[in-house]
This record gives structure tokens, C-alpha cells and sequence, in this order.
């Protein structure tokens, strides 16, 4: 039976998650949102104050009851995301490209780069949700590749050692040519063109490289593999499924970031006398109330999403279509939640006297990356009516 329901100990270890993320919040959230040419440290200095919490997450483990590990993750991701659009006190935290060193990578490999922060770069200028359509390449020349092309949007792209490249071995070959290949900073060739200036998430370093007759050795291509797929895409359906976690992730964090937005809208009505009451029909609540309880419900949904695709996880069964499902509902919310959350605020709600604009701006992000709304839609459509991609041209 699925139950989400968590037992005392990890109701304190999300607790104490909260209270952190409240000091992060007062002191440097706004900050960096406004200073975005800085880049946080790696460690900041509140983080002696919370040298227990590492310890009490690992206490968990020995408790009755403890709640799975992936469902666990995701709801600490959700605390997580409370207001600070990823920012906390250890920035040394893995990257989406160690996730897919973890996913793909050679024992060899993951012993060797694992404990480096990873990027991973997709998105080219002409080439967005469909990763097949990736121009950069990479041939073999003796006992190493050569890799030309240019990478955009490359989350943690300052901050991170390396970067876990995408590219094909023959463009004619289509996804079955894709492989991703592991290129440290520093190498020949690997060069940053820019960090780039955001909307949202200001507190994360976004940037663009360019790769101009890149080699790196031949052992560096992730999982090792070199052979070109005529079926069943190959490598690519490999990479695709790194996803399957990190688009829950995705979800969790916008649904976090709503979730902040709406606790701020909660205590600012509050003080002008407005509350709801839960027990009170429709017919006695006002059309304020009535918004409240249905930004309370769009965020309790989209958690249930997130837990959902998690659970599968945790219990060895697959969830691409509840991994989608999470990341479209996560991205709906962000939408929809932070532009409720300023709205009920009124004129207040686009200042910067609170983080709510900032929980807007942020949020908007998690229905872009990792695969936009209109291609998690798809995938949910072709999953649920057994459609091919030819069918939903």
C-alpha cells in the first residue's frame, strides 16, 4: 500500500531543514538573488551552526518506520527549495552530471570523478528539449576524442569542476549516435564563453561553453561504450532515463518554491484579519478564502506527484510516466501558484519587502529545464495512449 506518511525522527530532520532555510532566507537569499555576478561560497558560515543536521539524517536509517530513501529525498528536496532558489549552506552538493556518472559511468569512472561536482551540458543554441536534434560532435582521432560544438544553459557551469558533454558520433545516425562524454575544466579547447543572466534562480550560476577541437582521452566517454545503436536509441534511452529522478526533483523543488510563496501570502493576510477557516462550507468563505484553499491544494497535489514517481523508485518499478506526470505538475504549479501567491498579496506582492516575486520569478524555471511542459506532455501522452513519436508530429 502506498503511504506517505513519515515517522517522528524524519519529521524532525525536516524541521530542522525549515529552520535552516529561514536563516538562509534572512540573511542571504535576497542577496544573491540581487548580486548575481557573485557567486556563493562553497560553505557558508551559518553552516557550523548546523553540523548536526548530516548526523541526524543518518540516524534515520536505524529508525522504525523510516521513510524510503528517493521518497525521503524528494521531500527534503521540497523543504529544501523553501524561498532560497537553491541555495544552501553547502553549495558542494552533486550536480546533474554526477547523477548521470552514477546512472552510466564505468566503476572506473565513477571512483575517478565522483566526488567532483559534475554539470551536464545539453541545450545548444539551436537544439532545446529535443536532445536528438544535438549538433556538437566528437570523433575519434587515435586514443582520443576531438569534440566541436557549443553548449548553453549549463546549470552550475561556473561553479562545477567538469561536465558530463553530450554529443554525436554521426548526425545521419540520429539518437542512436548520442553519446555523453566527461570534460574537466582546464582541458585544451573547453572554454567558457559566458555566464548568463536570468529571470529566475539567480542564486544558481548558469553559463555557455564553446568547444573548439576538444580532445580528451579515449577512456572518457561515460560508460564506454562506442558502438553506434541501429535500434532502440541506444545510449541515448540510457541518458533519457537519468531523468526519471531528477524530474521529480525538478517538481519538488518548484512545488518548494510555491509552497514558500504561499506561507509568506498566509502570514501577510493573516495580519490584516484574513484567515481561513477549513471547516466552513463554500458558501460561507470569501472569494479570497476560496483562493487560498485552492493554492493550498494545487501545492498538495503536486507534492503527491512527486511522492508518487518517488515511491516507484524506491520499490524497484518503473516511472517515466510518473516522473513526466511530477515534472509537468511541478511546472503547472510554478506557474500558476507564484503568480496567485503575488497576486493575493496585491501591490505588496511585486516589491521586493518579500520573497513571494522572487518565489514567481524562480519557480517559473522548473517548467523549462529538464525537458519543458510541452515535452513532458507528450511523453505522458504517448505513455498513456501508446502513441509512437510519429503520431504526435
Amino acid at each position: 500500500m502506498v503511504d506517505f506518511s513519515i515517522n517522528e525522527h524524519d519529521q524532525k530532520v525536516l524541521d530542522e531543514v525549515d529552520r535552516m532555510k529561514a536563516v538562509i532566507d534572512e540573511k542571504y537569499t535576497r542577496y544573491y538573488d540581487i548580486h548575481e555576478e557573485e557567486i556563493a561560497p562553497d560553505v557558508l558560515p551559518e553552516a557550523k551552526d548546523w553540523v548536526h543536521l548530516p548526523k541526524m539524517q543518518m540516524e534515520r536509517m536505524g529508525q522504525p518506520g523510516v521513510t524510503k530513501p528517493a521518497t525521503y529525498s524528494m521531500m527534503s528536496s521540497i523543504e529544501n527549495c523553501l524561498g532560497t532558489g537553491v541555495l544552501g549552506l553547502n553549495q558542494r552538493m552533486g550536480g546533474l552530471g554526477n547523477a548521470a556518472l552514477m546512472a552510466q559511468g564505468t566503476k572506473e569512472q565513477q571512483e575517478k570523478w565522483g566526488g567532483q561536482l559534475l554539470a551536464m551540458a545539453i541545450t545548444e543554441p539551436s537544439c532545446g528539449s529535443d536532445s536528438k536534434a544535438i549538433e556538437t560532435t566528437a570523433h575519434l582521432d587515435g586514443d582520443e576524442w576531438v569534440l566541436n560544438g557549443e553548449k548553453i544553459f549549463v546549470t552550475d557551469g561556473i561553479r562545477a569542476k567538469g561536465m558530463v558533454v553530450w554529443a554525436t558520433l554521426d548526425k545521419s545516425k540520429g539518437r542512436g549516435a548520442i553519446k555523453s562524454f566527461i570534460v574537466m575544466k582546464g582541458t585544451p579547447g573547453f572554454d567558457l564563453a559566458k555566464k548568463e543572466h536570468k529571470l529566475g534562480i539567480r542564486c544558481s550560476d548558469t553559463a555557455a561553453f564553446v568547444l573548439k577541437d576538444c580532445r580528451i582521452p579515449r577512456s572518457d566517454l561515460l560508460g564506454g561504450k562506442e558502438a553506434i545503436a541501429e535500434k532502440q536509441g541506444g545510449d541515448f534511452k540510457g541518458l533519457m532515463a537519468t531523468f526519471n529522478m531528477t524530474r521529480p526533483g525538478v517538481g519538488a523543488g518548484g512545488t518548494g518554491m510555491i509552497k514558500h510563496a504561499a506561507k509568506i501570502v498566509i502570514a501577510e493576510l493573516k495580519k490584516e484579519g484574513v484567515e481561513v477557516d477549513w471547516e466552513q462550507g463554500p458558501a460561507k468563505r470569501s472569494a479570497l478564502q476560496d483562493k487560498l484553499i485552492d493554492l493550498e491544494a494545487q501545492i498538495e497535489s503536486s507534492a503527491l506527484t512527486v511522492y508518487r514517481a518517488s515511491w516507484l523508485a524506491d520499490t524497484g518499478k518503473p516511472n517515466n510516466l510518473e516522473s513526466s506526470i511530477a515534472k509537468a505538475k511541478g511546472g503547472d504549479v510554478s506557474r500558476y501558484g507564484g503568480q496567485l501567491a503575488v497576486e493575493l498579496l496585491g501591490t505588496v506582492g511585486i516589491t521586493e519587502d518579500h520573497l513571494a516575486e522572487k518565489d514567481w520569478r524562480d519557480a517559473r524555471i522548473t517548467d523549462i529545464y529538464e525537458g519543458t511542459g510541452e515535452i513532458n506532455h507528450l511523453i505522458i501522452a504517448r505513455a498513456l495512449l501508446s502513441y509512437g513519436s510519429a503520431d504526435l508530429m
